[in-house]
């Protein structure tokens, strides 16, 4: 997994509460293969009008912010199922980093598994970054996991909030499985001394 320590980008409001993982992955999209990307099906439905024409209001269809690749969202974002495929998307958009009054618990954990932080400031911390994203000319905003802040390209300072375990897997770089193999050697003396106190166990 890509590490995630500094990270510099264009920010993204999209002011929408009880977002869900449908509306981040339409459920019709599951059965296609990730390698046609799954980019182009974020937020497929909610972004369109029922001619399937993209809408000049949804944030992510204006020029300005094409390029973003931090986004700013509502409460209880990722909402829904346990699709893995909403986070899928939003990487494959190039989205590394989903700041949101609250999350979906099951969404923030798959985007942890997928090296994306999500993490959580108050509404009226969000309420005040999506209105300068909205206002300002530059859109550029710095994450630094080490330190744990956000900073706005005013110098405004925001302070993140993040566990010492989402810290260690999103700098090192590690999944569940790669989590794992950096016990390797404890696993492999465990093994053997379980064999040799259980023969049996042994096909």
């Amino acid at each position: 997994m890509e590490p995630l320590v500094h990270f510099s980008a264009s920010g993204v409001p999209l002011r929408l509460a009880n977002v869900n993982t449908d509306q981040l992955f339409p459920a019709r999209f599951i059965k296609k293969p990730r390698a046609v990307g799954y980019a182009q099906y974020l937020f497929h439905d909610i972004r369109r009008n029922k001619e399937g024409s993209l809408l000049d209001s949804f944030p992510l269809n204006q020029t300005r912010y094409h390029n973003s690749k931090i986004l700013i969202g509502g409460a209880n974002f990722g909402s829904g199922s346990s699709r893995e495929g909403a986070v899928y998307a939003l990487f494959d958009a190039g989205f590394r980093v989903i700041i949101a009054p609250s999350f979906g618990e099951i969404f923030a954990a798959n985007c942890l598994k997928n090296g994306v932080l999500a993490t959580c400031l108050s509404e009226e911390q969000i309420a005040s970054i999506q209105q300068t994203l909205t206002d300002s000319d530059d859109l550029t905003m710095v994450v630094n996991i080490p330190s744990q802040t956000l900073t706005m390209s005013s110098g405004i300072l925001f302070n993140l909030r993040l566990d010492t375990f989402q810290k260690q897997c999103l700098i090192q770089g590690l999944n569940e499985i790669d989590l794992s193999l950096t016990f390797s050697k404890e696993i492999d003396m465990f093994e053997k001394s379980y064999r040799a106190i259980f023969p049996w166990t042994q096909s």
